[in-house]
């Protein structure tokens, strides 16, 4: 019997992690880890799975990066054996004695210094701007994750290098947070997306896609991507879909990851929805639709126009009563 994947479509960030000039390999063992973490136990094929991608992200993400997925995975009871080795961490039911005071001072943990330059990498290569192909994947990958994968993959993209998208602006976002309101207090789901999309300068289509959607996670990215105050929101929560307002359990968890969210993941996530709506354009009026209209008119037949003598056309004959006879 096969068993689903650890995290459906990593190997496509994989993919993405591996192209010149954007590196987000960093983010990659970041949400595996988180991800890891959430379940209980885990079985074997998944733990295999699991210390196949950690063991090729280990190696190559800086120090305070590998650093935070030691101390998650210390902790953490059902860590593979090849991955504590490979991070250097004691089993929990290890009869071995603690490392002495020289064996901890050997280790290598990431300095001040480090963090501080990991840091300012970030924000230098913060502007690498992100490809079509590259948004639509990441935007399909979000829309199917679990509800925990979504969380997983927002808290992880304030920590990317790709670039996040402006700011709305101030007075464009108040009027905004006002008409979304008063459209959520009505129940017109209509009338929300709308103005959705036009504030976020999303499609319909795609507007439309993140209200209606069932687990609300779009929904809270793009508003605190319009800068809605928490207790805005809320109310946003209760009067715009009843499946959301009926369910204690829907508003809280949704008005907690709101709170968590910060900035700069909604406005990454609101750049991705931007550059697949991009890609799907292109795909709509794509030039080979030029190119069929030249075969078309390379495929028709020559027409042939009849050839006229130069000089007047000539007279038609009459007969005459001598010709009768």
């Amino acid at each position: 019997m096969t068993t689903s994947p650890l995290f459906p479509g990593f190997d496509g960030l994989m993919t993405l992690s591996r192209r010149e000039g954007v590196d987000i390999r960093p983010t990659l063992l970041r949400v595996l880890t988180d991800l890891y973490v959430q379940a209980a136990q885990h079985s074997s094929d998944e733990k295999r799975q699991f210390v196949e991608l950690t063991s090729r992200l280990i190696d190559e993400v800086d120090d305070a990066t590998r650093a935070a997925v030691r101390a998650r995975l210390a902790i953490y009871p059902d860590t593979p054996t090849e991955i504590l080795q490979k991070l250097e961490i004691k089993p929990a039911d290890s009869d071995l004695p603690d490392p002495s005071a020289e064996a901890v001072s050997s280790m290598s943990f990431p300095s001040q210094s480090s963090m501080e330059s990991s840091e300012t990498q970030v924000l230098t290569t913060s502007n690498l701007a992100m490809q079509s192909a590259d948004a639509a994947e990441i935007c399909d990958l979000f829309f199917r994750a679990s509800g925990s994968e979504r969380v997983a993959i927002l808290h992880s993209l304030a920590d990317t290098p790709l670039k996040a998208s402006p700011r709305i602006p101030p007075t464009r976002a108040a009027r905004a947070i006002e008409i979304l309101e008063m459209a959520a207090f009505a129940a017109d789901i209509e009338n929300f997306a709308l103005e959705l999309g036009e504030s976020l300068i999303l499609p319909a289509r795609l507007a439309a896609k993140i209200v209606n959607d069932q687990g609300g996670e779009p929904l809270a990215c793009a508003m605190h991507a319009i800068d809605m105050p928490s207790a805005v929101f809320q109310r946003v929560l209760l009067f715009l879909k009843p499946e959301f307002g009926t369910s204690v359990h829907t508003v809280y968890r949704l008005s907690r990851l709101y709170d968590c969210l910060s900035e700069r993941s909604a406005l990454v996530m609101l750049a991705a929805w931007r550059g697949s709506s991009i890609l799907a354009a292109r795909a709509k009026y794509r030039p080979a639709l030029y190119d069929g209209e030249r075969q078309h008119v390379r495929a028709a037949a020559a027409q042939t126009r009849p050839t006229v003598q130069p000089g007047p056309a000539p007279l038609p004959r009459t007969g005459t009563a001598g010709s009768e006879r």
